[in-house]
């Protein structure tokens, strides 16, 4: 059942996580999201996409802005309900993504043999398929991406 705009947009205050880049932070940031999330009662599709999104943009962060090696740091996570959907913000100290800009996110040829597949390249293309108004910038040494989920409409 899909929670009413009006009825649950200013019931909602805002979602607000950070947590310190590591391998639970994913995890840990997504329970805490889905939590704060509980009163819009978001269907099993709706809260499906939330996570496979957030999942794949945290575990971006965690790979490449704090790759091994690098001491780890901040991964805030901002969610606000809207009539359009929800809107996310998602803010960490780690290194610029290349080109400064999101990855292209090209759909993966699924029809090579297996050894020739590309080892990533996934992620980007399910962010860019599921998520709307994608956008990102570097400001003050913080990496911000910004996008909205259709869901909870």
């Amino acid at each position: 059942m899909k929670a009413s705009a009006m009825g649950t947009a200013a019931a909602l205050p805002p979602v607000n996580i950070c947590v310190e880049s590591s391998d639970t932070a994913v995890r840990t940031a997504l329970t805490e999201l889905l939590r704060g999330l509980a009163p819009l009662k978001l269907d099993v599709d709706d809260a499906g996409t939330v996570e496979l999104v957030m999942a794949e943009a945290l575990n971006n962060i965690v790979e490449h802005a704090y790759p091994e090696g690098d001491p780890p740091g901040p991964i805030k996570v901002s969610c606000k309900h809207a009539a359009d959907g929800l809107h996310l913000v998602v803010v960490d100290r780690g290194r610029t993504m290349p080109d400064g800009q999101v990855p292209d996110g090209a759909e993966v040829d699924l029809s090579v043999n297996f050894l020739d597949m590309p080892e990533g390249g996934f992620g980007w293309f399910l962010i860019k398929d599921l998520a709307s108004d994608i956008r990102y910038e570097r400001v003050n040494w913080e990496n911000r991406l910004m996008f909205r989920l259709a869901v909870a409409t």
